[in-house]
């Protein structure tokens, strides 16, 4: 029987310590993981708890990230509850194991401290790790501040788990801004945490000998589409189980997460559109704009990037007064529009109000995303507004030194 650890009503942790409490409270049998910056006190921290008795678990050490996912893919399919972290070039290394796992409808937890991809080598925080991940089957759940990365990871088990969805969950914190930011967080009990996320219920385990199945078949043309179309199907399922762990979760602790949070949009002449830690500085930049200039200015914040939720945000944005936004992509684009962007895009176009839609990179390598650039970037939006039509290249990069640089033209019809 694992140890007891008493928390007291408020704790002063970072995101990644959050991340680490949550998952010993949901008791989890086995985390196989390789160590990188930034998300490596996450495991570590699993580890220690091992070591001192308070989680009758597995630490497996394992080669590489590779090998990480790999054991945590043995793990699961024999039956366990399964976790582990990465960031950036270890989430790169997993990324072949990472379709093995939802394709093999295996509810892993994996929390990643997104962190920029090399090259250049860099170990701060942006998104490019969340987009490599996008297309590869896991739900992908996006926490703005530790209190977050605590709450969504024990939603996560129970979202994953759920017999109706039984797929692999990611949940997204900043690299440094919230991974090592220390904030107040308000944790559950150990007993009501893991009441919440209730127990494992393990389907088609490989160490039930007395129903034998195989995982990881292969099946050629023949029944390879089926597989996947059912896959698809289970992740766009998910949507309304998403939700209601959210109001269980709701109605256990009083705090509220919804698929898109939404702030001030009511009455929004203009919006930013953006994910992770950023967002808690554009809704500052928001509430001051509309203090100091009278700019109905709103902010979207997607929490939930898969499956991605297009109904929910052609709902925000089909607000009659709005007539401007900006989709802020916290990733190198790769000579396209930001990802952001692209799917904003395809929402907004079953809107009748269609606003104008620009895409701004930003934050590239960890650079700093200030609340003036978020306010300045919002007048920018007016402006487009109050001219009808998009005044500048529909891409720019925010924060970028050295010359203004315009990659794609715009044309007045």
């Amino acid at each position: 029987m694992a140890k007891e650890f008493d928390l007291n009503e408020v704790e002063v942790w970072d995101g990644n310590y959050a991340a680490s409490q949550a998952l010993r409270q949901a008791q989890i049998d086995v985390v196989a993981a390789y160590p990188i910056t930034p998300s490596t006190p996450i495991v570590e921290g699993y580890g220690a708890y091992v070591a001192n008795g308070y989680v009758d678990g597995e630490f497996v050490m394992v080669e590489s990230e590779h090998a990480a996912m790999s054991g945590c893919v043995g793990a699961a399919a024999a039956g366990g509850r399964v976790a582990t972290a990465t960031s950036s070039q270890g989430f790169a290394l997993m990324a072949e194991v990472l379709y093995q796992a939802s394709g093999m409808r295996l509810p892993i937890v994996l929390t990643v401290v997104n962190r920029a991809l090399a090259s250049p080598l860099n170990v701060r925080g942006d998104h490019s790790d969340m987009y490599l991940g996008r297309d590869s089957g896991w739900i992908q759940l996006d926490a703005f501040n530790a209190q977050e990365a605590y709450d969504l990871p024990l939603c996560a088990f129970k979202i994953g788990e759920n017999l109706d969805v039984r797929l692999p969950v990611m949940v997204h914190q900043d690299g440094f801004t919230t991974s090592h930011k220390a904030q107040n967080v308000y944790p559950l009990k150990d007993e009501t945490a893991y009441n919440f996320v209730g127990d494992y219920v393990p389907v088609d385990e490989m160490l039930d000998f007395t129903r034998p199945v195989t995982h990881g078949a292969q099946t050629e043309e023949d029944w390879h589409y089926e597989h996947k179309a059912k896959q698809h199907k289970a992740l766009m399922d998910s949507r309304p189980v998403i939700d209601e762990v959210f109001a269980q979760f709701k109605e256990l602790t009083g705090r509220e997460y919804k698929r898109v949070e939404t702030y001030m949009m009511e009455d929004a002449e203009v919006a930013l559109i953006l994910l992770g830690s950023s967002v808690e500085s554009a809704v500052l930049a928001a509430k001051q704009l509309r203090e100091e200039e009278g700019i109905k200015a709103g902010i979207i914040a997607p929490r939930c990037f898969r499956p991605f939720p297009y109904d929910l945000v052609r709902d925000a944005l089909d607000v009659p007064t709005l007539k401007a936004v900006s989709c802020m992509d916290k990733s190198a684009p790769g000579g396209a529009m930001g990802a952001l962007f692209n799917e904003v895009s395809a929402a907004a176009y079953t809107t009748s109000s269609r606003p104008l839609i620009s895409n701004y990179i930003y934050g590239l390598g960890g650079r700093d995303f200030a609340i003036d650039e978020a306010k300045r970037i919002m007048k920018e939006q007016k402006a487009h507004a109050d001219a009808g039509h998009i005044t500048t290249n529909i891409q720019q990069f925010s924060g970028l030194r050295g010359p203004k640089l315009g990659f794609y033209e715009t044309r007045r019809s």
